[in-house]
């Protein structure tokens, strides 16, 4: 009689299959492991999209807002990854999770008309930097959130979160063409808005 196949593997060769998630993991082996229920992995990835969230937000809500709104988008994601079918797409996925979110973050306030200002150091004091420095870069944000939205999000992404151009479109699933082109027209209109201030901040405002 044949000896009956052991299917069950052990805890090494799990780990030998499937190794546990590090900082070292790409972004593909993190989502396949926070689908297999790793919540360490999906730790590591909101250590790497938490800028682009908080950006994208940013570009969107009242910037008291975004912490808390940051934090229900990834909150909302951990449940849901699992249903991802093409991982390299996480960040589109992830990106479009946090633009729905601030949409329904307005729908769900009770006028549907919140200003997107709220205060001069709300949602910079993470940022640190002496008085002038976030007067400064208040001066910036209320001027790149003047912008269309087209222009908004990249802006923000690249001056306030400090991403790169090919950053922005690895995490955001944009094309590099795409965020190229918002990035120099809306550098451009932001440079207009801020020649016509006389607050200087136009001079940390660098492509």
């Amino acid at each position: 009689m044949a000896t009956p196949i052991n299917l069950q593997l052990s805890l090494a060769e799990r780990a030998a299959v499937n190794p546990p998630a590090s900082h070292d993991s790409s972004d593909e082996e993190l989502v396949r492991a926070a689908q297999s229920g790793d919540r360490a992995a999906f730790g590591f990835l909101y250590e790497r999209y938490a800028r682009m969230v908080h950006g994208i937000l940013l570009a969107r809500v009242p910037p008291s807002a975004v912490e808390d709104i940051v934090q229900d988008v990834f909150l909302r994601a951990m449940p849901r990854v699992a249903s991802l079918r093409d991982v390299a797409n996480f960040g589109g996925w992830l990106a479009a999770i946090a633009r729905s979110r601030a949409a329904d973050f307005f729908r769900q306030s009770k006028t549907g008309n919140v200003p997107l200002e709220d205060s001069a150091d709300a949602g910079l004091e993470s940022k640190g930097g002496s008085s002038s420095d976030k007067a400064e870069a208040h001066a910036i944000l209320a001027a790149i959130r003047a912008l269309p939205e087209a222009y908004r999000e990249p802006l923000i992404l690249r001056l306030v979160e400090g991403m790169t151009g090919p950053e922005i479109a690895e995490r955001t699933g944009l094309t590099h063409g795409s965020v190229r082109v918002n990035l120099h027209r809306g550098m451009q209109q932001l440079r207009q808005l801020l020649d016509r201030g006389d607050d200087g901040s136009k001079s940390a405002v660098k492509s």
